[in-house]
């Protein structure tokens, strides 16, 4: 199943990713504490931009039906072989249309960073808040400008990271102005015969306030609006700094 324009950036990161399964262990904790609970036992989950699929895997292993829309084909590729079982759609999140058919909508890893304008964002809230049930559930998190820049940070500067299987290296520039973060990624990874493959990524990012985000949420229709940083107020260290978000569907919207 194919949904128009699919977000394909990052066909040629997916060999390289591998933060999916931490993700989902955490995500299915912060499911658990605010989102199960509420749905039934065996309910229909979207995991929208879902990755490589760890978390749909983790949702059907727990008895859930869970489904994975991402806008790469080759991320769908390794979704597909971690669970086999589950349906997958091929799908940008700012075009999707579904009918409203899910318990819960669950997005992790930031993945609306890379939507650079307010109105991006708000069409994906009304895309979501058109494939959930009446008091269906939506999660999901985003980096505020904190986690890019601040006054004592450097706004540019270049990282890089080495195994002796594996090399990244990674150029940051943060624009505090236009309020975009700009990164270029170069990843090599050594093959089993030796040779070394590599691929690169390029990024643009924009980081959204809390208001901004309350704001086209509500516009949408979500109510019940709670946000968390994951660090200080959920105990999540390796999310420090990311604001979590919980929301919900009117009952008869």
């Amino acid at each position: 199943m194919s949904l128009e324009t699919p977000y394909s950036e990052y066909d040629a990161y997916a060999t390289f990713w591998y933060t999916g399964v931490e993700s989902s262990k955490v995500w299915l904790t912060l499911l658990e504490k605010f989102i199960l609970q509420h749905i039934p036992k065996g309910a229909h989950i979207l995991d929208l931009c879902c990755g490589k699929g760890e978390l749909v895997q983790v949702l059907r292993i727990k008895g859930y039906k869970a489904t994975g829309l991402d806008g790469s084909e080759e991320m769908l590729h390794y979704a597909r072989e971690n669970a086999p079982d589950a349906e997958f759609i091929l799908g940008d999140a700012r075009f999707f249309k579904l009918p409203p058919t899910f318990h819960a909508v669950v997005s992790a890893d930031s993945c609306f960073s890379n939507l650079t304008s307010i109105e991006e964002l708000t069409s994906v809230f009304h895309n979501v808040y058109a494939a959930l049930q009446s008091n269906g559930w939506f999660a999901f998190d985003l980096s505020p400008e904190e986690r890019y820049w601040t006054e004592t940070d450097e706004k540019t500067f270049t990282e890089s990271n080495f195994t002796d299987d594996y090399v990244s290296i990674k150029n940051f520039s943060y624009d505090p102005e236009e309020k975009i973060a700009k990164t270029n990624l170069v990843f090599f990874r050594r093959l089993i015969n030796g040779e070394w493959q590599r691929s690169d990524l390029n990024l643009i990012q924009k980081p959204y306030s809390t208001e901004e985000v309350r704001s086209a949420l509500e516009k949408v229709g979500f109510t019940e609006i709670t946000i968390y940083d994951a660090g200080r107020n959920l105990g999540v260290p390796k999310m420090d700094g990311r604001m979590v978000y919980f929301c919900r569907k009117l009952l008869n919207g």
